[in-house]
């Protein structure tokens, strides 16, 4: 077998795949591990998860430029982002409110444009005495800026988010998560408990 036939036969094929692979990678589909505590329980440490990358525009790598934007990310949405106080890494939380809202929270309450809003991603640890100690139960009012979201993590007592260091602009999102394609519980004794079988397909919601 010559070599031209060779190169034909396997190298081509291999750099196509590898091209199409890019290519998803960068513009269609992306895969995260989720690394703290701080979206549970919608999300446990240790979910392998899938995130939409062309919902909200595709990005154009290395830069703040989007194109074909099917839709702007809403309330409620569980968002891949580039931190914004390091840049090389990513957080997912969940979309709060959107550009041009007022925030508020008094008493793990959220009221938008002075209005309280339903809230069922919420997920509280902390007892009430320990948090009379502590003011992360009360925010704001703040206005969310043009081109950013207020984000926040839905373990609402272990989460470091817009709180803390302020709003996620939406040239920074990278995705939406949409499922849970595995899990893997790291801290369980038992080798059949090591993979969470009730997970796996689960739609992030």
């Amino acid at each position: 077998m010559n070599k031209k036939k060779i190169l034909k036969e396997y190298v081509e094929p291999i750099a196509m795949a590898v091209l199409i692979a890019l290519f998803i990678r960068a513009f269609v589909v992306q895969a995260f591990k989720i690394p703290s505590s701080s979206m549970e329980p919608t999300l446990q440490v240790g979910d392998y998860i899938l995130v939409n990358k062309f919902i909200y525009g595709v990005r154009i790598p290395y830069t703040n430029t989007k194109f074909f934007e099917v839709k702007k990310p809403q309330r409620g949405d569980i968002i891949v982002f580039i931190y914004p106080k390091d840049r090389s890494k990513d957080f997912i939380k969940r979309v709060i409110a959107t550009e041009g809202e007022k925030v508020q929270i008094q008493q793990n309450k959220i009221s938008i444009n002075d209005r309280v809003i339903e809230d069922p991603w919420g997920h509280f640890e902390k007892s009430d005495w320990i948090k009379m100690l502590q003011s992360i139960d009360r925010f704001g009012p703040v206005i969310v800026p043009k081109d950013s979201l207020f984000v926040m993590g839905d373990n609402r007592d272990n989460s470091q988010d817009s709180r803390y260091w302020g709003f996620v602009n939406v040239s920074a999102v990278k995705g939406k998560a949409f499922i849970i394609y595995f899990s893997w519980n790291g801290g369980s004794l038992n080798l059949l408990d090591k993979v969470r079988w009730g997970r796996l397909g689960h739609l992030i919601r």
